[in-house]
């Protein structure tokens, strides 16, 4: 099958969504994921409207039974997996502190992009351009919440810390398929009009997606083990 085969989980709304549209538009069949099926058949129509090849897939990603039954789904009707773009996350931080908490943010933005890229690995490695998008945020890099007033501003340790976890682990999986064609990157959209960043962020949804994109469609010459925005290298 010649045709890029995607999934984006987090994909029923926001910047998921709109990374769906972007890689729609470059002709690949999208798969998007989200938590609730409704959801998920909710947006694939709305893509599908626009004229791209989407398609909902119930995706919990803290939910190992979902995640076998996509990786099944995926395997028997296109046989590989060109794009893999963790979107899903959450912000909880403003819940509270205590270690309910803290578990609940690495469940999603950690262990189940974990879970999730681990048991699609092998439908990755049987496309000849696999690509692997992990989406961070500039907060999971401990050099610049240190050093940055901005973003130093506000202590929110289970986000930050989620998200640096999710960098090393980029950094780990780049190191493991050093000798494949699969390229694994981290990115940072930007503070995005979304329900996570609110409506006093300073970037449209349609340009907060474009980093996603950009590193799920790199050449064979492009970069791995690095963290983006935009086309641009940041610091761990």
């Amino acid at each position: 099958m010649n045709e890029k085969i995607a999934l984006i989980t987090g994909a029923n709304k926001g910047i998921g969504l709109e990374i769906a549209r972007q890689l729609g538009k470059q002709g690949m069949i999208v798969l998007v994921g989200a938590r609730s099926l409704d959801k998920a058949e909710q947006a694939a129509a709305e893509l599908q409207a626009e004229q791209f090849r989407a398609y909902p897939i119930k995706l919990d990603v803290t939910d190992q039974q979902d995640i076998r039954t996509a990786a099944e789904r995926i395997n028997t009707k296109y046989g590989k997996l060109d794009v893999l773009v963790n979107n899903a996350g959450i912000y909880v931080d403003h819940e509270g502190t205590d270690v309910d908490m803290m578990r609940r943010s690495f469940e999603t933005n950690f262990f189940g992009a974990y879970a999730l890229t681990i048991s699609l690995l092998h439908l990755l490695k049987l496309s000849p351009a696999g690509r692997i998008v992990n989406q961070s945020s500039i907060l999971g890099s401990v050099g610049t919440i240190l050093t940055n007033e901005m973003y130093g501003r506000a202590s929110v340790p289970a986000y930050t810390t989620s998200k640096a976890a999710l960098n090393a682990w980029t950094a780990q999986l780049s190191i493991q398929l050093r000798d494949t064609p699969i390229k694994v990157n981290a990115c940072h959209p930007g503070w995005v009009k979304t329900d996570m960043g609110g409506s006093g962020a300073f970037m449209e949804i349609e340009e907060g997606a474009e980093t996603a994109v950009f590193l799920a469609t790199l050449p064979g010459d492009g970069p791995t083990g690095g963290l983006f925005h935009k086309q641009e290298t940041l610091p761990w």
